[in-house]
């Protein structure tokens, strides 16, 4: 059956959203699920030594990997968004990133070593890119630009992201445990096919709009943008063979690409002569928002970087005398977001109109962010194995309280202020304040260390909640550039 462009409007058959809502709620739960429980385990297994099944690579390196690849997942969202709006549609996209997402973990699941790291994150980056900026800009096509459950409709769609992230982790981490680095890695991969499996099934349920392509690519220049592509893998594979691209420098690199290319983009659709004087003021109110994102996730992000070296080596994850595994403690963040989402999305309901604006909930975000890196002062200090479990699941529940202050109201602002003809790479360029932010947990990372962490989470917390503070005193000259949109 063809959902009609009405029918959204009356459909109320998932929790009082639109039914295709829980198609997308599936796969992004289940690309979430293979993403998380194998970004779990792959910092420790770049670092441990080869005894432990690791690949014994320097911590600050291993961190400079990590940081880059979760930027490039996050970089990638511009492919698959210009995929979509030029070539294919966001619906096709959305199918074939979640096919690759699963061709890369099963190659670190089966490569040995480095061959199996550079082959399968670089298949899921780009396949985790692709469905995230096409999932996200579907949820958006099933509302109308001024309908109130648009917001509780992210918040539900962001349960399910959270959902896999909850039990990813867990369960990728005991297999590591008890069978090995290679075992967790492939049961992502059975995680991702199935949610192919599901999103196959209800596929016909989409709106027929996900499988219009907005702005076709002219025939004439699809040859220009395969060789640019072709010369593109090219030049990156020769600075890689000849060490310009080396492994502690990826995180830098993956920075001054997305500041790049968010400069590139803004640009673009700025001086686009298909967008409308209201959507070009529209998009000038996004890029303090755009700078506070990055600023937010540059924090945030690091749960995948200081925090797992931190829970790894600092604290005490004695269980009733059985340590449980690094990768759980990725797993608090998400039962916070499964607990508090829906309580969000009801107080964004019932607010309705009288709700804050999407300033400030960006600069309350932001702000709190930062707080939650101070609390991290008065166990600062200690030596190994002496930060107590429960105070760090304190420090995360205020990283969940911003994240939700921030993250599904950002992926809702992105596709309430995107132009007509810019729709899902409005989404990218969201995507590209994570990137930014993303592959700045890298590179910050680089500067923790046990004996520096006073200067360390005091500073960078510090300088969060002067973000947010600014952002906040900014918050009406920005309404009134978003024209209606709260």
């Amino acid at each position: 059956m063809v959902v009609s462009a009405s029918a959204p409007e009356q459909d109320r058959s998932f929790f009082g959203q639109p039914r295709p809502l829980a198609n997308l709620f599936g796969v992004e739960l289940w690309e979430r699920f293979s993403f998380y429980g194998m970004q779990g385990i792959l910092l420790i297994y770049l670092y441990y030594s080869t005894a432990d099944g690791g690949l014994g690579i320097r911590e600050g390196t291993a961190t400079s990997i990590v940081g880059a690849y979760g930027g490039a997942v996050y970089l990638s969202t511009i492919l698959g968004a210009w995929t979509a709006d030029r070539l294919l549609g966001p619906e096709r996209v959305l199918f074939l990133s979640a096919v690759l997402v699963m061709c890369g973990h099963i190659a670190l699941a089966v490569l040995p070593g480095l061959t199996g790291v550079s082959v399968g994150l670089v298949m899921i980056a780009i396949g985790s890119g692709g469905v995230k900026a096409n999932a996200t800009s579907l949820v958006g096509s099933l509302y109308d630009e001024h309908d109130e459950r648009r917001d509780a409709g992210f918040s539900l769609f962001y349960l399910g992201i959270n959902l896999g992230a909850l039990a990813g982790p867990l369960l990728t981490g005991l297999l590591q445990k008890n069978a090995g680095f290679h075992f967790g890695f492939g049961l992502a991969a059975i995680g991702m096919a199935i949610g192919l499996v599901q999103y196959s099934m209800g596929r016909r349920r989409m709106p027929a709009t996900a499988r219009e392509v907005p702005n076709p690519l002219p025939h004439r220049s699809r040859l220009m943008v395969a060789v640019a592509g072709i010369a593109a893998i090219a030049a990156v594979t020769l600075l890689a063979v000849t060490g310009v691209l080396s492994a502690d420098r990826l995180a830098n690199v993956v920075v001054i690409v997305s500041a790049a290319a968010a400069v590139g983009y803004f640009t673009v659709i700025l001086t686009s002569r298909h967008i409308t004087a209201v959507e070009r003021r529209r998009v000038l109110a996004f890029i303090p928002m755009f700078l506070a994102s990055a600023a937010f996730w540059s924090l945030y992000q690091q749960q995948f970087t200081v925090v797992t070296i931190y829970s790894d080596q600092r604290l005490d994850r004695n269980v009733l005398g059985w340590e449980m595994p690094v990768s759980w403690v990725q797993s608090i963040n998400p039962v916070f977001i499964i607990v508090l989402s829906g309580v969000f999305a009801g107080i964004w309901t019932r607010l309705g109109d009288r709700q804050p604006s999407t300033p400030v909930k960006f600069a309350a975000g932001t702000a709190i962010m930062g707080v939650a890196f101070l609390l991290f002062l008065p166990l600062a200090g200690g030596g190994p194995s002496s930060a107590p479990l429960l105070a760090l699941t304190g420090i995360l529940l205020v990283f969940t309280v911003a994240e939700l202050l921030l993250s599904p109201v950002g992926l809702s602002l992105s596709t309430k202020l995107a132009p007509r003809v810019f729709h899902t790479q409005m989404v990218a360029l969201f995507f590209l304040s994570v990137a930014l932010g993303t592959a700045l947990s890298g590179t910050l990372a680089g500067y923790y260390s046990a004996d520096h962490e006073t200067a360390y989470f005091g500073i960078l917390g510090a300088v969060a909640i002067v973000l947010g503070l600014s952002l906040a005193l900014a918050a009406k000259p920005i309404s009134r550039l978003m024209n209606g949109v709260r």
